[in-house]
């Protein structure tokens, strides 16, 4: 059975049935009611809320996390009210700066934000140099500081990350050129800053840096199954939607379906896949707990088509 989801390629639902409280801990809201960022280079037509719905529903998943975007700065309006349709089935990640002011955050941890965002590959808000400042203003909400960044400059910033007073979020597996990833020489410097205990990555956007491409995506299904070697328990899954840089015209668009049934194939035990898609946003975002049921358990790996 086919149908026709907004921003992603093909129609068919995934193989892979998603356990309950299985959480995509990465995608955008786009939304006309809220002018973009005079400096925004993407600027997506609309992906709504009640767009997003039917995504989220087509890969039978129970909860998700809402990105700012470069296209809106500092503006964390289109967040707040995507959270407020959602409810508590989604968490939200701002981006600010150093005007940001101390009730603004705290209005925003009552909507559901739990991260702030430095994008360093499409400039948006504070630039690096407010890594620590602006992660001592968010510590005591219990926030994260969430990185999109090249490998190359994420290794740069490794020694400023590590002596962050909150957790650090790497987008993107890391963002890696292809092929052989884990020969780059950033590899050993993230995995360092990953093995230190703080340090969580997202296994999203697989069509980012892939040269194989779709749809397998071998080479970041290499890089994926390294980090799940690396850190299981720090690792969430996202699904990037609606992919603004495919949608840009920069990249092919993806089918969603098709990536949650590639992670279902690249992880190394059904126990692994539980954690990532379940445990571990729940330990990140702050979802509640759910308990695994002996039917949860069961969860069939590897079966990509």
């Amino acid at each position: 059975m086919t149908a026709v989801i907004p921003y992603t390629a093909g129609g068919r639902p995934p193989v892979f049935r998603a356990p309950p409280g299985a959480t995509d801990c990465h995608h955008h809201i786009y939304d006309d009611r809220f002018a973009p960022d005079a400096r925004a280079v993407l600027r997506p037509q609309a992906a709504t809320a009640s767009m997003y719905r039917q995504l989220r529903s087509h890969l039978g998943l129970s909860r998700s996390v809402i990105v700012q975007p470069s296209t809106y700065g500092t503006d964390n309006r289109c967040v707040v009210d995507a959270l407020q349709q959602l409810g508590d089935s989604a968490r939200g990640v701002a981006v600010i700066d150093a005007a940001t002011d101390d009730g603004a955050l705290r209005a925003m941890h009552m909507a559901g934000v739990r991260g702030i965002r430095f994008n360093l590959a499409r400039p948006a808000g504070a630039v690096p140099q407010s890594l620590d400042v602006l992660a001592r203003r968010v510590a005591p909400l219990g926030w994260h500081v969430q990185i999109h960044a090249p490998a190359v400059q994420l290794a740069d910033l490794a020694p400023t990350l590590a002596t962050l007073p909150v957790p650090v979020v790497i987008d993107h597996l890391g963002r890696f050129p292809q092929p052989d990833a884990t020969a780059h020489a950033a590899w050993p410097v993230l995995r360092r800053l990953v093995d230190g205990g703080r340090c969580w990555v997202k296994v999203s956007g697989a069509y980012h840096d892939t040269i194989v491409g779709a749809p397998d995506y071998a080479d970041t299904g290499a890089l994926t199954r390294a980090w799940f070697a690396a850190a299981t328990e720090r690792l969430v899954w996202g699904t990037d939607w609606p992919h603004p840089a495919a949608t840009a015209g920069e990249k092919a668009l993806p089918d969603d379906a098709r990536l949650l049934d590639l992670l279902a194939a690249w992880a190394p035990s059904t126990e692994a896949l539980h954690r990532v898609l379940v445990d571990n946003p729940a330990t990140l975002y702050g979802f509640a707990t759910i308990p695994r049921s002996s039917a949860q358990s069961q969860i069939a790996t590897g079966n990509a088509p």
